[in-house]
C-alpha cells in the first residue's frame, strides 16, 4: 500500500488572514517524480485550476513550469495578499497510486485548529471543495467536531458559507469563516456543469467554460 504524504509543509506567516484549505497533491509530487509544467509548490499540479483561476483574477502572469522562479512567483503572491496555504491532510493510504479523495485510508489529519489559535488574523478559510466524502470540508467537520467546536451555518447556495467561534488560549475569542468552493479540478467540471447558474451562464453566451464560472465564484472571496 502506498504511503502518501504531504511534500509541503504548511504555508505560515504572522499576517495572513485567509487560509486555503485542500487534502493532498497528487502522488508524483510526494515521490518527486514530476511533469515538466508541474509547479513544484502548493496546488502545483499542470491539471489543477487553482493557480490558472488566481492567474486570470490577478493578472499574475504566472510561468507553468518545474523551476524555482514559477515556485517564488506563488508565494510572492500569497504573502502580498495576505493568504497562507494549509492542507487538511498529513498523509494517508493508498491501494491506487492515484490522487483520488475517496482513495484515501487510514488519514491522518493536521491540527487546522491549533494552526488557527497560533495565527490569530486569519479569520476566513477557503476550502478546496465540498463536504463529499474525504473532501476537505468533510475531514474539517470531523476535525472541529473532536475540538469540541460547531458549525453554524451561514449560507447553504455554493459556495456554502459556515462559521465558528474560536477561543484562544488566553479564553479570547474570534469567529472565523469558512467557504467551500467548487474545487479546482478537472473532476468537478460536471458537478459545475449541472449547476442552474452555470448553465443559465451557458446559456447567454455559449463560449462561457466552467473555468470560467470558477473564476467568477473565487473572485468574490479572494480580491
Amino acid at each position: 500500500m502506498f504511503l502518501h504524504t504531504h511534500p509541503y509543509e504548511p504555508f505560515l506567516f504572522p499576517e495572513a488572514t485567509k487560509l486555503i484549505v485542500g487534502t493532498l497533491p497528487p502522488p508524483r509530487f510526494t515521490t518527486g517524480k514530476l511533469k515538466p509544467e508541474d509547479v513544484d509548490f502548493c496546488y502545483g499540479s499542470k491539471n489543477g485550476q487553482l493557480w490558472p483561476i488566481l492567474d486570470r483574477i490577478f493578472n499574475l502572469n504566472l510561468k507553468y513550469e518545474t523551476t524555482d522562479f514559477a515556485a517564488q512567483q506563488r508565494k510572492d503572491f500569497l504573502l502580498k495578499h495576505k493568504i497562507g496555504v494549509c492542507d487538511i491532510v498529513e498523509s494517508a493510504k493508498r491501494e491506487k497510486v492515484d490522487a483520488s479523495d475517496l482513495g484515501m485510508q487510514h488519514i491522518t489529519l493536521r491540527n487546522l485548529v491549533g494552526y488557527l489559535k497560533e495565527y490569530p488574523n486569519i479569520e476566513t478559510l477557503l476550502f478546496t471543495g465540498g463536504n463529499s466524502k474525504n473532501g476537505p470540508e468533510y475531514f474539517f467537520r470531523k476535525h472541529v467536531k473532536e475540538n469540541g467546536l460547531t458549525l453554524k451555518e451561514v449560507s447553504d447556495k455554493v459556495p456554502r458559507i459556515h462559521e465558528f467561534e474560536l477561543k484562544s488560549s488566553l479564553n479570547e475569542s474570534r469567529i472565523v469563516k469558512t467557504v467551500s468552493l467548487t474545487a479546482p479540478s478537472g473532476a468537478a467540471n460536471r458537478a459545475v456543469g449541472s449547476m442552474e447558474a452555470y448553465k443559465r451562464m451557458k446559456n447567454e453566451n455559449p463560449d462561457f467554460t466552467t473555468l470560467d464560472f470558477r473564476v467568477l465564484q473565487y473572485r468574490e472571496f479572494f480580491e
